[in-house]
């Protein structure tokens, strides 16, 4: 049995939660609520001294980082190939995700934001604004290289992949920040695409055990 340690809302989770379900392989889910700071109790922490999520555990060995778990469930598990084929186009792929995963999250992400806000006294108001910045300074730069390479097909690379399970998560937490996303129609009609289809779905926040019920 494959274990994910997972937060229903951490987007890094949702990346492996989506390649997960496109690899079609099965896991349990044990929820580690980063809202509560579960990650940085003694017993998380022998699980990952980092502290962060999420893991993923294989026949007994716990891998943290989730874009080195997307690389190495790619090369344990080659059938279906989540990156493009052609050496440039997977290149490609790789430099637009990561841009994401590096430059986007790794400015929003809790650990930067709880920083802010306790050593910072920033506000609401500035964290908001923190935010948007860095989102925009991706997303424009994508949204332009998006539209040259939708031209006549729905996804950039083809097929639903590894730069999608970054893309939407990332998505997805700008708009649960009230980020504008009227100037990037091209990530947002790819965001569509991706809801649509039903290993993406599985893996959306809302429908997380440990998501929040009304």
């Amino acid at each position: 049995m494959i274990t994910l340690y997972s937060y229903y809302r951490s987007s890094t989770s949702f990346r492996v939660r989506i390649a997960l379900n496109l690899k079609g392989l099965d896991y349990r889910i044990v929820p580690v609520n980063l809202a509560t700071a579960e990650h940085r109790r003694e017993e998380f922490l022998q699980i990952n001294p980092f502290g962060g999520l999420p893991v993923l555990e294989i026949d007994g060995q716990r891998f943290p980082q989730s874009l080195a778990i997307l690389e190495m469930l790619e090369e344990r598990y080659p059938t279906p190939p989540l990156w493009p084929q052609d050496p440039d186009s997977r290149a490609q792929a790789r430099a637009l995700a990561y841009s994401i995963a590096t430059d986007i999250h790794g400015m929003n992400n809790l650990r930067t934001l709880n920083y802010l806000r306790s050593d910072w006294a920033a506000t609401p108001e500035k964290i908001s604004a923190w935010i948007a910045h860095w989102v925009a300074v991706t997303f424009e730069p994508l949204e332009a290289q998006l539209q040259a390479l939708c031209v006549d097909q729905p996804l950039p690379f083809g097929d639903v992949g590894l730069f999608e399970a970054i893309l939407v998560p990332q998505v997805y937490s700008a708009r649960r920040f009230k980020v504008d996303l009227d100037p990037y129609p091209n990530i947002q009609r790819i965001e569509a695409v991706c809801m649509g289809i039903d290993a993406i779905r599985r893996a959306a926040p809302e429908t997380q055990i440990d998501a929040p019920r009304e």
